[in-house]
Formats: C-alpha cells, sequence, structure tokens
C-alpha cells in the first residue's frame, strides 16, 4: 500500500488533536508525519516535535489536515497547494470560494475531484443536517428545510468548555460568551448579518445550497448556544416535493452511509449528545410526519461536532483521494 506524507495544521487545538487520534484509529497509510503549530515551535505529541510555520514546511508534504483559523489559512492554505499538497481546510475560509469545493463525503464526493489544491470542510451544524438529509433528498426532492440547532460548546473552542466547566462548579466569571452559560441558553452563535439571521445561520443556508448543487432550497436556522459539552443536536423540519413516509424515511436513513437511526419512541430511545460523543456516526430519531402540511417530515439529529462536524470529515475526504 502506498504510505503518504500527512501534515496537521493547528496541532494544538481541540480539532486538530481530534484529527490525530482519527489518523491513527483509522490506520491511515501515514509515511511521514508533520505536526504543526502556527503558534511555533514546542511540545510534541507520542515524540513527534510540534514544528513551527515556515515557507518550506510543506515541501514533500501530500495532504494537510489544517484546523488553524481562518486568518491563517487564508495565508498557507495556498502556499500548501503551491508546494504540491492537497490543503483539506475546516476553516471557513475558502468554504464559498466557487473554485474550491465543499465536501461531505456521504453527500458530495464526486465535488472532491474538482480540486485545484485545497478542499474546504464545511461547517459543523451543516456536515450533520446534511449527512441525515442527503438520503431523504435523493428521493424525495428538499424543497424547504428549517432547523434549529443545539450546540455544544466545545464548537467554541476549550476556552468555553472550560468555562462551562467553571460555572458548573460556581465561578460564574464570562469570558468566552457574553452571557452565563452554564444553566442558561445563548440564542446567538457569531455575530449578526444585516438580515438579522448570524453568520453561523448563514453558513447553513449557503453551504447547503452549495453540497446540493440547488440555489432554490430555501433555508431557514436557528443557532443556539447550550450548556453541554461535546455532541450538536439539531430538529429539523424539511418539506419535500415528493411524499416521504416516517416508514421509509427510516428505510432509507437506514441504508444511507454515517447514519444510525435511534428511534423507539415506546422505550424513550432516541439521539443524545452524550451518547454521541467519540462517536462517527450521526444519530437520527424522533422521525414523524408532519401534521400541518402534506409533504413535511421532523427529524432529531445528533452528532460529535469534533469528529463528525470536523476532524473525521477531514480524514474521510483525505481517504476518498488517496482511493483515486
Amino acid at each position: 500500500m502506498k504510505k503518504y506524507n500527512v501534515a496537521i495544521l493547528g496541532i494544538r487545538g481541540a480539532v486538530g488533536q481530534c484529527m490525530y487520534r482519527i489518523v491513527k484509529e483509522r490506520k491511515f497509510p501515514v509515511n511521514k508525519l508533520v505536526l504543526i503549530s502556527p503558534s511555533g515551535a514546542g511540545g510534541e505529541q507520542d515524540g513527534i516535535k510540534y514544528v513551527g510555520l515556515t515557507k518550506d514546511v510543506f515541501n514533500g508534504i501530500d495532504i494537510v489536515l489544517a484546523s488553524p483559523g481562518a486568518e491563517i489559512s487564508k495565508v498557507w492554505g495556498p502556499v500548501a497547494a503551491k508546494a504540491g499538497a492537497v490543503y483539506i481546510d475546516n476553516t471557513s475560509q475558502f468554504r464559498m470560494d466557487p473554485k474550491v469545493p465543499l465536501v461531505v463525503p456521504e453527500v458530495n464526493p464526486e465535488d472532491i475531484k474538482k480540486h485545484k489544491g485545497i478542499i474546504a470542510n464545511p461547517n459543523c451544524s451543516t456536515i450533520q443536517m446534511l449527512v441525515a438529509l442527503k438520503p431523504l433528498h435523493d428521493f424525495g426532492k428538499i424543497k424547504r428545510i428549517v432547523v434549529s440547532t443545539y450546540q455544544a460548546v466545545s464548537g467554541a473552542g476549550a476556552e468555553a468548555v472550560a468555562e462551562l466547566e467553571a460555572q458548573n462548579k460556581g465561578n460564574m466569571d464570562k469570558k468566552k460568551f457574553k452571557y452565563q452559560i452554564a444553566h442558561n441558553l445563548i440564542p446567538q452563535i457569531d455575530v449578526f448579518v444585516d438580515n438579522h439571521y448570524t453568520k453561523e445561520e448563514m453558513k447553513m443556508v449557503n453551504e447547503t445550497q452549495k453540497m446540493f448543487h440547488d440555489k432554490k432550497i430555501q433555508v431557514c436556522p436557528t443557532c443556539v448556544r447550550v450548556p453541554v459539552k461535546n455532541s450538536h443536536s439539531e430538529a429539523i423540519n424539511i418539506e419535500t416535493k415528493k411524499k416521504i413516509t416516517r416508514k421509509k424515511a427510516i428505510e432509507l436513513l437506514k441504508k444511507a452511509p454515517g447514519v444510525k437511526v435511534v428511534d423507539d419512541i415506546k422505550n424513550s430511545v432516541y439521539p443524545l449528545p452524550i451518547d454521541a460523543d467519540g462517536k462517527d456516526d450521526t444519530f437520527v430519531g424522533r422521525i414523524r410526519e408532519d401534521i400541518s402540511i402534506p409533504n413535511g417530515l421532523n427529524l432529531w439529529v445528533v452528532a460529535d461536532n469534533l469528529r463528525k462536524g470536523a476532524a473525521l470529515n477531514a480524514v474521510q475526504i483525505a481517504e476518498i483521494l488517496i482511493k483515486k
């Protein structure tokens, strides 16, 4: 089996650490592994010393798994691509660039072949939503999506997790969030834009239309930060052109890659963020037909935002790349 020189950019961050674990777990065929810290060299992982960002750090690298922040990717993504690497970017920098494919392997793997050295990872909340919706869209053609997200604090970084844990112990200092997050909900993720939605919400709109290759799909999102350490949850309502019954939806979802149906309301069994933590699947439950419109369907979708919502998706893109 051919082996590849792989770099992880942003190794000190939660996503970078998760990328490192997943590369090892999935036995990705690595010849040489380079761990890059934008803040500079120093530190190590299993005997591999961290290196800093330099002009020649990507020389000889085949694949870069990157999660360093958008401004760093803006500068260094093209540098890596010019050096001959494929730069798989987990930041928002290239997602809406028409020249850069935006990919979820279970949704639009065919777009990978369009890359010119850079491939973008979608936003975590979009990834899990589209993994669940793709088989339904293929069958019934989705016209409209109304989604409310319940996003864990890990999506805001390690400082946010520490703040929740401190507040749960009685230290109510606020640094990462404007408001107390423990025992509370914050109906704002990222900044507001001119239409009164947030940037996080508009990511879900624009990324869905790009990956489904359909500007006519209407998406109405509300993104909420919740006092959960890890794993995002979403309440999703879809309207389709073709009727999808609950029975048909379950049949389609059970066959879908990356999806696990957890739906047994008689025994109060449905996806929970605590059960999705550390798992690769996207979990779907509370599947029911919308009683307010003829062709509507409701779903409850949960996934580990650090794994499928970020690190795992990037590694899966790399796996498809090497198969090609």
